[in-house]
C-alpha cells in the first residue's frame, strides 16, 4: 500500500526584514493536506519574540508588541511545532524568508541542533509560480487574481490565513486547470510589419567577468524575496524574474 502522502502549507509573520538584525518570528500559522485535501488539522502559534516589532512589519501584519507580552517564547513551542512538521513536505511562498527565519530561531536554542530541512522536504511555491508564469506578478494577492482563489478577507498578512490561502492557490496551481484569466496575461506577438533591428558590435579584447559565489546569490536572493513579501510583490527587481 502507497503511504498517504502529507503536505504543510506554511507562513510566518515576523518583527522585522533580516535575521542579520536578530528579527524574530512572532506568527507560525500551518495547514496540512493529506493526499492532496484539507483535513482540517492546523498549527497556530502566536510567539513573544523577546524584542520589539519595526513599525514597517506593524504596518504588513498590524500585530502590536504589547499583544505578545503573555505568548511563549519560541524555544516553549519548538518541539509542539517541530513534532508538526516532522516528515512532512512543507508548502512555503518566499521560502528562502521563512526558512530561514525558522533556523534562525533554531539554532538560538542551545540543545536543538536541528534545521527545518533535516525534518522536512520543501516546495517553493514562489519559484513555481514564477517557472508556471515567467514575467508575472507571482505575489500571493496576483495569485488569488490569477486562480480565482478568494482572499477578501485578506486586509493585512496573518500567517494561519495566508497559510490557508495558499493552500487554495497550491491546489489550484498544480490541479491541471487552467484560469480563465490567464488568456489575458498572454503577451501579444509582434506586428508581422515590425522591423527586425540587428545589433553588431566591433571586435574587441575580452572583459574580464568576476561571478557572484553560489553563497553571495544566495544572500542576494533572500534579500530580494524578504523585500518582496513585505512590500506585498512591489519589488521592482524581481518583477521580471
Amino acid at each position: 500500500m502507497i503511504a498517504p502522502k502529507r503536505q504543510v502549507v506554511l507562513d510566518t509573520e515576523t518583527t522585522g526584514l533580516s535575521t542579520a538584525d536578530d528579527h524574530r518570528i512572532i506568527e507560525i500559522g500551518c495547514v496540512e493536506l493529506i493526499n492532496r485535501k484539507l483535513t482540517g488539522t492546523t498549527f497556530h502559534q502566536y510567539i513573544n519574540p523577546e524584542r520589539t516589532i519595526d513599525a514597517g512589519a506593524m504596518e504588513v501584519h498590524g500585530i502590536s508588541n504589547e499583544s505578545l507580552l503573555d505568548k511563549p517564547k519560541f524555544a516553549e513551542i519548538a518541539e509542539e511545532f517541530m513534532a508538526f512538521i516532522d516528515g512532512a513536505e512543507l508548502i512555503i511562498h518566499n521560502a528562502a524568508f521563512d526558512v530561514g527565519f525558522l533556523n534562525h530561531e533554531l539554532a538560538k536554542i542551545k540543545i536543538e541542533k536541528r534545521r527545518i530541512n533535516d525534518v522536512s522536504t520543501i516546495l517553493d511555491t514562489l519559484k513555481l509560480a514564477r517557472d508556471k508564469h515567467p514575467g508575472q506578478k507571482n505575489n500571493l494577492d496576483a495569485l488569488c487574481r490569477r486562480y480565482e482563489v478568494d482572499n477578501s478577507n485578506r486586509e493585512l498578512h496573518g500567517a494561519l490565513l495566508d497559510s490557508e490561502i495558499l493552500a487554495d492557490v497550491y491546489l489550484a496551481m498544480t490541479g491541471g486547470q487552467t484560469s480563465l484569466l490567464l488568456a489575458a496575461e498572454e503577451v501579444k506577438p509582434a506586428n508581422k510589419g515590425s522591423a527586425e533591428i540587428t545589433i553588431t558590435t566591433k571586435s574587441r579584447g575580452s572583459l574580464r567577468v568576476i561571478k557572484a559565489t553560489d553563497d553571495e546569490l544566495l544572500a542576494h536572493e533572500a534579500t530580494l524575496q524578504r523585500l518582496d513579501k513585505t512590500s506585498d510583490g512591489q519589488c521592482v527587481w524581481l518583477k521580471n524574474t
